[in-house]
């Protein structure tokens, strides 16, 4: 069991400061708890406190000494959020409840969702000694903690918020926990009732899962028990979609079996230079890239099933792709992802069939790598994993051993070489948009653009070195049929 640190305990006490001033009850209650008993410990603790009435204007009056971020989560039901960021960089979320029942806390803990997140602890006695004399387990919390069970707290639990389902599968992928049959049996039962929850919170709780380094065999027992459907409905068009012979599997089983190759690849590559801090960055505070690199794993070929089509004995998916990430924006847009997320998760399924091309060749060119690397930009290391985990899952009687063999031999390069140029200083342009007007007389429009992207390619790939190469190369370019068209567009037939 870890011990709560003296920030903690110096928030803990100006709790039970401002209960004892008000004459009210303040537990702690829930995942902190939990998670001092697991000896986990996160980066920006989340406390939750259930008092006895009033939990509102108690949180407004903690504020004046706490000077915190306040507000309001829910009037009528009694909840607000005190955010505490401390000098040593932790941020610190307190949220405050009334009594989820009337009767004290022991009918407050029997509404909660599970029980390894039915335990309190009242404020006075947080910091009294040793913190397992005081707590508070009425539904054998703590014997389900040792067994890594997750039970629910009552038959109702479901009913009363359906997200719950979900966060059950969220507990066993976060901790290692298994579900027990009864919370299977009402999951199965139940989880239509996960249609009417809204797509953010849905999406908090599947990001969970997916950040999680065991996620398949979460997302296989969700799937198994209908649960995954109901998460995310647009998955149901790959079923039983049959493939060409490259492939043993229908693109269903061959997206779920991608999740399992990739984390099985990620495990082979824990050691990569850059790739562990790369896969850990948030793209947005609280979301961090793995879980969208599993989502686009997992939503691929989403497209394939509108794309199939016969070629004489041939089954063909010509522009799976580009239907795919159509397909992907549209549930990043229900699911509430922010547009950055949806603009990477959009790049992940159209450009995944990438560095397979590439792999067709015995040898990359640079301009090949320059290109690859331009259009995938963040994205290229988290699309060659994809393209790796989904070359690892297609084992149809076509697929050669030697072709899979290129095919890595070609990603461990492409993933190197994008790892080493990450920290490579970026070099001022040769010539910039007002040198190439001044040079040619042209005046703003697209063709500027255009010749700028040229000369970068041509520079990366050792084609040019000083200003007035740059300026021939453009003076080249802008000879070109493609060039004409597009100045005589821009500026007008000469």
């Amino acid at each position: 069991m870890k011990n709560p640190t003296p920030e903690d305990i110096k928030l803990f006490k100006l709790v039970a400061a401002q209960a004892k001033k008000s004459g009210r009850k303040v537990y702690l209650v829930g995942g902190f708890l939990r998670d001092l008993f697991l000896s986990r410990r996160k980066e920006n603790p989340d406390m939750d406190f259930a008092v006895d009435k009033g939990a509102v204007s108690f949180g407004r009056a903690l504020n004046v000494s706490l000077k915190a971020g306040f507000v309001v989560l829910d009037r009528e039901r009694g909840c607000c959020r005190l955010v505490k960021k401390t000098r040593s960089g932790i941020t610190y979320t307190l949220d405050f409840s009334d009594f989820r029942a009337a009767g004290g806390i022991e009918q407050d803990l029997g509404k909660r969702d599970f029980t390894v997140n039915a335990l309190a602890v009242e404020s006075a006695c947080i910091c009294v000694g040793d913190l397992r004399r005081h707590i508070i387990d009425i539904c054998g919390s703590l014997a389900d903690l040792r067994a890594g069970k997750v039970k629910l707290v009552s038959p109702e639990s479901f009913d009363d918020d359906p997200l719950r389902i979900m966060r059950a599968f969220s507990l066993c992928a976060i901790f290692g926990f298994q579900a027990d049959r009864e919370v299977l049996r009402q999951a199965a039962a139940k989880c239509p009732s996960l249609s009417g929850v809204s797509g953010e919170r849905v999406r908090d709780e599947l990001y969970k899962i997916l950040e999680s380094e065991g996620s398949y065999p979460v997302l296989k027992l969700m799937d198994d028990k209908g649960v995954l459907r109901q998460a995310l409905p647009e998955i149901d068009v790959m079923r039983g979609v049959r493939q060409g012979p490259y492939h043993h599997l229908d693109v269903w089983k061959h997206s779920l079996e991608s999740v399992r190759q990739l984390e099985s690849l990620l495990a082979d590559l824990c050691r990569h230079p850059g790739l562990k801090a790369y896969l850990s960055e948030e793209i947005i505070p609280g979301r961090r890239r793995l879980g969208l690199l599993k989502l686009g794993t997992l939503l691929h070929d989403i497209g394939k099933p509108a794309a199939r089509k016969r070629r004489g004995r041939r089954v063909i998916f010509h522009g799976h792709e580009l239907l795919g990430a159509r397909l992907a924006c549209r549930i990043a847009e229900r699911l509430k992802l922010s547009r950055v997320e949806q603009d990477a998760l959009r790049k992940m399924v159209f450009c995944h069939l990438r560095p397979g091309y590439l792999a067709d060749n015995e040898v990359v060119t640079a301009r090949a790598k320059f290109r690859y690397f331009r259009d995938t930009g963040a994205e290229a290391a988290s699309i060659i994993l994809l393209s790796m985990a989904d070359q690892r899952s297609t084992r149809g009687p076509l697929t050669s051993e030697e072709s899979r063999a290129q095919h890595e031999r070609i990603c461990g390069l492409l993933l190197k070489e994008y790892f080493r140029e990450l920290g490579r200083k970026v070099l001022p342009r040769l010539v910039d948009g007002n040198d190439l007007m001044r040079r040619f007389g042209l005046a703003p429009s697209p063709v500027i653009g255009k010749l700028l992207a040229g000369l970068e390619e041509l520079r990366a790939i050792g084609r040019i070195e000083t200003r007035e190469q740059a300026f021939g190369a453009a003076a080249a370019m802008l000879e070109r049929k493609a060039f004409k068209k597009m100045t005589e567009k821009a500026y007008g037939a000469k």
